[in-house]
């Protein structure tokens, strides 16, 4: 065994993460540890306890993709643990091994042990919220978020998480508490700015909505969903030229956003411009072929052009790729209208 080897197992042991960032570093550049994943993986793991989450997904890439890399951290994992039963930090390491590795299920009982053996510690529950979530228990992912907020205050993407699985539940004044909580902790986090922008704008508080979005946009200005949800904001307020302007700036920021173009696409419909509209539509499926608002444009252009049977192919289309029942009724009830489906 390395010396770099043991100094990370020590750290891990001790939950000293800092120490184990320094010394998996310093792993991989010894020639014996250049092609390991083993030293890959220890950083994974800070940079997800650090919440540094695009760190944890590119070194995520390099350590555990193939089945070699999984099947020699997992033995690494598995002797630590043997060796080490009572440290609840090794449990967690093996928490977050066997989540990353395609077994989020399975990492449930090792995060649950490492919450008994380190009560005080936050992660476990964190970690479990995220596989109850993923899962489809909202609930039990609400109850471990909150302990890890109870347990840690300042723990601002436990606060975010929850604020989103609030959120997604209708529950929007928790959810704005809990962003408005992140704001504080974290006040240049654009994703905080936009999610409470998001919900406000549930809310109907269009104007507190939009100056939240401004806020995320100054901080990260290229955002293309920043600028596009702000487009429908102006968009819902009637403020058409602001919408443009907001979908052209998403545009700016991604060239291949197709929802801006599908939005553009329907200002140009709106104001009678059919041609510069297709041309848009079309844009937009070349970002994505299955883009329903597209689509349904194309079928409305047609259908004023008197071309029936290509409105139809490109409304049926729209039908088959709009996941918003609101729509997909729309369109159905603007067809029995127009007698062009039978009942």
């Amino acid at each position: 065994m390395s010396t770099h080897q043991q100094q990370c197992e020590a750290a891990i042991v001790a939950g000293a993460w800092d120490t184990l960032l320094a010394e998996s570093m310093a792993w991989s550049r010894d020639p014996d540890g250049a092609k390991d994943p083993r030293p890959l993986f220890a950083r994974n793991v800070v940079y997800l306890l650090q919440g540094r989450f695009a760190d944890a997904w590119k070194t995520h890439a390099l350590c555990l993709e193939s089945q070699d890399h999984i099947a020699a951290v997992g033995d690494w994992v598995q002797d630590l643990l043997d060796r080490h039963t009572e440290c609840g930090y090794v449990h967690l390491i093996k928490g977050l091994f066997l989540a990353q590795s395609g077994q989020s299920e399975q990492s449930l009982k090792p995060y649950a042990e490492a919450a008994k053996l380190l009560p005080q510690l936050a992660y476990p529950h964190y970690f479990q919220a995220q596989v109850h979530e993923r899962a489809g228990h909202p609930e039990i992912a609400i109850k471990e978020y909150r302990e890890a907020v109870r347990l840690v205050p300042d723990f601002a993407p436990a606060r975010m998480n929850l604020g989103v699985a609030y959120q997604d539940q209708g529950r929007l004044e928790m959810a704005i508490k809990e962003y408005r909580e992140v704001i504080k902790l974290t006040p240049n986090d654009s994703a905080a700015h936009s999610n409470l922008a998001c919900a406000l704008a549930e809310q109907g508080k269009l104007e507190p909505a939009v100056q939240s979005y401004k806020t995320a946009l100054t901080l990260n200005p290229q955002d293309a969903e920043v600028h596009f949800a702000l487009g429908g904001l102006h968009e819902t307020r009637g403020r058409l030229d602001l919408a443009q302007k907001s979908y052209q700036d998403a545009l700016k920021a991604d060239p291949d956003f197709g929802p801006a173009h599908s939005a553009l696409g329907w200002l140009a419909l709106g104001k009678q411009r059919l041609q510069e509209a297709a041309d848009i539509f079309n844009r937009a499926l070349k970002c994505n072929e299955e883009d329903a608002r597209a689509y349904h444009g194309i079928a409305e252009i047609y259908a004023i052009r008197g071309k029936r049977q290509s409105a139809m192919e490109n409304y049926s289309k729209a039908l088959k790729y709009y996941r918003n029942p609101e729509k997909r009724n729309q369109i159905m009830n603007q067809l029995f209208q127009e007698g062009q489906v039978g009942d």
